[in-house]
């Protein structure tokens, strides 16, 4: 074959290969860049934020048109459109709550608190501490308050101290007013005269 008809397909099959590689590029490029788009609208920054935040709060809330909790904390946010929607208390709260007279019929201190509103439930960590209307005291690192089932319970370690005697176990239930209450799992009963005992004291009164 001529060397000129050799360079002449030489010459069409680089503008051949050339064109190849242009419509693929052509065809690609664009649809990397509508992933790319698509990729970055499916995470928002707003969806990690909260849609309400409020510093230093002292406020009372309702409950069927009365007052019923007292609500002290340094910080509250509102997540509305996570799901499911929740209040977040993570620089501490502190919560009264009141009965039908207005008389408080428990206080509540945690470390962090998250209200989840559609199921009216209260999760409490940290150092949790509850004192109720007769002064029994609740000391637990987590602690579940269900207010549509109207009951708190636990199925962490829990110390309660009463007038004349220390309760200590694993996993607890009680009603909202802290007046009716089991621990599942007990580890000690003991006088307060005998506080000084070891939390997880087996010995029972004789």
């Amino acid at each position: 074959m001529p060397a000129r008809i050799k360079k002449h397909i030489y010459r069409l099959f680089i503008n051949i290969t050339v064109a190849v590689w242009a419509t693929v590029m052509f065809l690609f490029v664009p649809a990397c860049g509508k992933k790319e788009q698509q990729m970055a609208a499916a995470v928002k920054e707003s969806d990690s934020l909260p849609d309400m935040r409020t510093t230093g709060v002292t406020t009372l809330i309702s409950d069927s048109g009365m007052i019923r909790y007292k609500i002290i904390t340094a910080e509250w946010l509102i997540y509305g459109h996570r799901n499911p929607p929740f209040w977040a208390f993570e620089k501490g709260i502190y919560l009264e709550k009141f009965d039908s007279l207005f008389h408080v019929d428990a206080s509540i201190k945690a470390d962090t608190a998250y209200y989840y509103e559609p199921k009216k439930l209260w999760e409490l960590r940290g150092h949790v501490h509850i004192q109720s209307q007769r002064g029994d005291k609740f000391d637990t690192e987590l602690m579940f308050w269900d207010q549509d089932k109207e009951k708190i319970y636990s199925d962490k370690f829990i110390r309660i101290e009463q007038v004349d005697k220390v309760l200590t176990g694993y996993g607890f239930e009680s009603n909202q007013q802290m007046t009716e209450y089991q621990i599942y799992n007990n580890t000690g009963i003991f006088t307060v005269e005998d506080n000084a005992a070891p939390a997880d004291s087996t010995r029972t009164p004789q």
